[in-house]
Formats: C-alpha cells, sequence, structure tokens
C-alpha cells in the first residue's frame, strides 16, 4: 500500500498576525496617555528617536495586550489551584522576554513596557532583568578565551540564569540577580538586583531565545510567558551601533572610570573604524549565527525601518 503524500501547507498560512503600523496604531484608541515626553527622554536610549507618538502608537497597546495576558495568565493559574484543591494558590510572576540585536533598541524597548505596564491596574508592580548580569565575569572569560566572543551564547553562566529563572517561576518570596556595570564592563561582586514576587518580570537580553544547547537541557525559553523579537534590517542596525558608538565616544567613555575610556580620544574617522571593526568582527556574526535565528520562537516580532520607527507587528496566534 502506497503512502500518501503530506498535505503541503499554503504559503499564505502563517503562525502569526501580521499587522501594520496603521492597523496597530489604531489599538491604541482611547488609551490615555501615562508617560510625559521628559519620562520618554529619560528612558530613551543613546540613538534611540523614541517619541510621544511612538509610545502612544505601539507600546502603549503593546504594554496592554502584555497586561491582558498577564490578568489571564494569573486568572488560570488560580482557577487550576482552585480546580485541584490546592491551599497554596499564590500565583507566579508573568515573565516577559525581549530579544534582538546589539543597538536594535531592546533596552529601552523594555524600559518603557516596564513604565507602561506599571500603570495598568493589573499589573503594577513590574521588574526588569537584563541578561548582562549572567555573563561570566572578565577574569572567568579571559581564562575561557572568550574575550572576544563576550555576548554570544557560551559567554553567559546560561546555568544561573536557568536557575534565577527557575526560582522567579517556582514563586520564590526572594530573588537575586547578579549586577552588571556597563561603566566597568564586567560584573560587580557582592551586588544584586532583588526581586520579591512582582506581578510581572521583562527579561532582556541577545540570546534569551535560544535553544537548549542539547535535547537534554531546558530551554531559557520554556520559562517565560510572552516573547518579544525586536527585528530590523542589518544594514540598519549597524548604522545604528556606529551612531551609538560615536555618542559613547562623546559620553560615557570620556568618564576616567569607564572601561572604554581608551576610545575617548579617537577622531571622527577613527571611531567609525573602530566601530564597523566591533560590529563586523563579533556582533554581525553573533547576530547572523545566533540572534537572528530564534526570531521565530518568538511570541511577537516588532519590525522596525531605518528610523528606530515600528512599522509591521507580528502576533503569534493563539
Amino acid at each position: 500500500m502506497t503512502a500518501e503524500p503530506a498535505p503541503a501547507v499554503s504559503p499564505a498560512l502563517s503562525l502569526y498576525r501580521e499587522i501594520d503600523r496603521a492597523e496597530w496604531s489604531r489599538l491604541a484608541a482611547g488609551m490615555a496617555q501615562p508617560l510625559s515626553e521628559t519620562e520618554v527622554v529619560q528612558i530613551r536610549g543613546l540613538g534611540d528617536r523614541l517619541d510621544i507618538a511612538e509610545v502612544s502608537e505601539v507600546y502603549l497597546p503593546l504594554s496592554r495586550l502584555l497586561s491582558l495576558y498577564a490578568e489571564t495568565t494569573k486568572r488560570l493559574g488560580a482557577d487550576t489551584a482552585a480546580f485541584l484543591s490546592d491551599a497554596d494558590s499564590t500565583t507566579t510572576p508573568f515573565v516577559v522576554a525581549v530579544a534582538g540585536s546589539v543597538a536594535v533598541g531592546k533596552s529601552t524597548i523594555a524600559r518603557l513596557l516596564r513604565e507602561l505596564m506599571s500603570r495598568w491596574p493589573g499589573t503594577p508592580r513590574v521588574e526588569l532583568v537584563t541578561t548582562d548580569g549572567f555573563l561570566y565575569p572578565n577574569a572567568e572569560l579571559e581564562r575561557r578565551g572568550l574575550m572576544s566572543r563576550k555576548g554570544f551564547p557560551e559567554s553567559y553562566d546560561r546555568r544561573a540564569l536557568l536557575s534565577f529563572l527557575t526560582e522567579v517561576k517556582s514563586g520564590a518570596p526572594e530573588v537575586r540577580a547578579p549586577f552588571y556595570s556597563h561603566m566597568r564592563y564586567d560584573i560587580v561582586p557582592d551586588a544584586h538586583v532583588t526581586l520579591r514576587r512582582p506581578d510581572v518580570v521583562i527579561v532582556e537580553g541577545l540570546n534569551v531565545l535560544q535553544p537548549p544547547p542539547s535535547p537534554n537541557d531546558v530551554a531559557v525559553s520554556e520559562l517565560f510567558d510572552f516573547s518579544i523579537y525586536v527585528d530590523a534590517d542589518s544594514d540598519h542596525i549597524t548604522q545604528w551601533f556606529v551612531d551609538r558608538f560615536l555618542a559613547l565616544r562623546r559620553g560615557a567613555f570620556s568618564n576616567p572610570n569607564s572601561f572604554f575610556n581608551v576610545f575617548a580620544h579617537l577622531t571622527d574617522e577613527e571611531a567609525i573604524t573602530m566601530a564597523l571593526g566591533f560590529w563586523n568582527d563579533i556582533n554581525l556574526p553573533n547576530l547572523e549565527e545566533n540572534v537572528l535565528p530564534t526570531k521565530h520562537r518568538a511570541t511577537l516580532v516588532l519590525e522596525k525601518s531605518a528610523d528606530h520607527v515600528v512599522e509591521r507587528v507580528l502576533l503569534r496566534k493563539l
């Protein structure tokens, strides 16, 4: 008996709802903008062109959607406990991941979502943790010969990150994460970020959607309730990275305590050459090999245009 061929999947089918900017922005109708112009400026990262219109039209409805997911998940947890006659009806924090390339603006988005989600009644307590804190200390990276691959998956203490998220999702009353200083470019010993069972935890980082290293391992992404991938053309991200490097050279790099102070006195031409070297040797290969291939694992994808404006949203179908 001859086996029938598997049915072909129509190219029109997709795991995602594709929502263009105009359609998405209409979702903000009737939502009051809780942030002032000053607050938006304070949240905005170097090189980002985030303005109050972008916040209102893109991130305010996104924050409401996340809040709805969090509230629904909390109700499901309570209903499940009641169904099981479980005396412990404590629900665990709703965990949101924000992934994407270096310089794509994911840190700004994570900070912005923390502020916006905390304004919705169902999610007043929101904490933000970056996976930079789970990088191995520079001394350990040097010992392993990984300093030139800082940011690649192997430069992170994956077990520590898994342990942290497991404690969060287990409902531990207090969980601590290591603290990373961008000024020092290293982990700060004995410094921690402490979480005390908030409503929402946002985890921002390059490699948060990575698959497990082997089939027997747990993926970090299995501990997320919702995940966001911030996407853009690599040529645009290259320019954003160079622009940010130049801005840092004029600002943070000029601090004598900065790890990057050696770059403060470069000319514009030297700084651009240096930035492109970092990008082409480290960040672009990491993007192409490790970060971009995880985009399809996200619950929602934000697609940015050359000016950092979100032009399309992809939302995974339920």
